[in-house]
């Protein structure tokens, strides 16, 4: 585990899993990778057709009868040439996003609800209401894997409520950003201003008289600088640090975070399996951090839109940072609806 301080367990049957599914999905990857289309199709029926050889979407699933308009398919290999930028144009809030957030990643805007215990025997939910969008692109126009330049804004609420007492709010981060992307179907980079901060809930300090005297005003105003990297469709890896030039309640200027992510790419009918790993870590710990592993099932729309359903185990420093140096292990069932 990347913690130096908190409780570890061995996962025999968690990384068993992960291998097997992460074999499974590459294999997946190739067979749509050399799929082609039926002899007597047309170019447009090509276009509107799932079962192109754009390498994206598997060859089984079926496409709907009418695609948006500003959806582009691109009838070619994957990791063969893109367009040249004559193709660009200026885009304001343009549909879709060059950069996605991790998905198994802690601060991430996304809405989720997460239902948890950790060692102590206390059950939480932790509940994250939040979401990215693009305000502008200098870039191509297709919605599903766009390519050129964009500015995003994210924003996102973290909020720990605590079950074994009614529901009580026991701390909420928050965390926004303007990050200045691009990006192509294999690379994809990030940079730009991130904010986090973490604040105690008032029925937490109600609960725990004195708790106020204690209080962390963790704060961080930076830059973030991140990669992506698409081994094949279904396969990403990815890595990002962050420099804070604000700080206070403890926090260190440098932090990182690194990744992995197993999924069936493009639009689904049906139920596919996922698997994604994150690691964190951070100055303010020794460089010791915390480590996710998410599993389960997930259904993705035409705009990679992504529904999931599955389990989640963490380990290492709490991820709400009002208790930053707290060591938890958790592990529990979420939904996560990612952008």
């Amino acid at each position: 585990m990347l913690s130096s301080h908190g409780p570890t367990r061995r996962l025999p049957c968690a990384q068993a899993l992960l291998v097997a599914l992460g074999l499974w999905l590459i294999a997946s990857a190739g067979r749509a990778d050399n799929a082609t289309p039926a002899p007597n199709s047309t170019p447009q029926e090509e276009l509107a057709s799932p079962s192109g050889a754009d390498g994206w979407t598997h060859p089984n699933d079926e496409a709907p009868d009418v695609l948006p308009k500003d959806v582009v398919r691109m009838d070619k290999p994957f990791g063969e040439p893109l367009p040249d930028d004559s193709d660009y144009s200026w885009q304001w809030a343009p549909t879709g996003l060059i950069y996605h957030s991790y998905m198994a990643g802690e601060h991430e805007p996304h809405m989720s609800m997460f239902l948890q215990n950790d060692t102590n025997g206390t059950t939480y939910g932790d509940a994250t209401l939040g979401g990215r969008a693009g305000l502008v692109r200098y870039g191509n126009q297709d919605a599903m894997h766009p390519v050129g330049y964009q500015l995003d804004f994210y924003g996102a609420a973290i909020a720990r409520l605590n079950v074994d007492h009614q529901e009580d709010l026991d701390a909420c981060d928050y965390v926004f950003g303007f990050p200045l992307t691009w990006g192509d179907e294999h690379w994809q980079w990030k940079c730009g201003y991130a904010h986090t901060s973490s604040h105690m809930g008032d029925e937490f300090a109600i609960r725990n008289p004195g708790q106020l005297n204690n209080r962390v005003n963790y704060v961080r105003d930076g830059i973030e600088l991140g990669t992506s990297y698409y081994v094949n469709p279904a396969w990403r890896i990815y890595g990002e640090t962050g420099w804070c030039f604000n700080s206070s309640g403890g926090a260190d200027p440098w932090d990182v975070q690194f990744g992995t992510e197993l999924s069936h790419p493009g639009p689904t009918n049906c139920w596919t399996p996922f698997v994604a790993v994150n690691g964190r870590l951070r100055e303010e710990q020794d460089f010791s951090g915390d480590f996710t592993l998410q599993c389960g099932w997930l259904q993705r729309g035409l705009l990679n839109q992504t529904l999931r359903l599955g389990a989640q185990y963490y380990n290492g420093k709490s991820n709400e940072f009002e208790f930053f140096t707290k060591n938890e292990q958790q592990v529990g069932v979420g939904i996560w609806y990612d952008f």
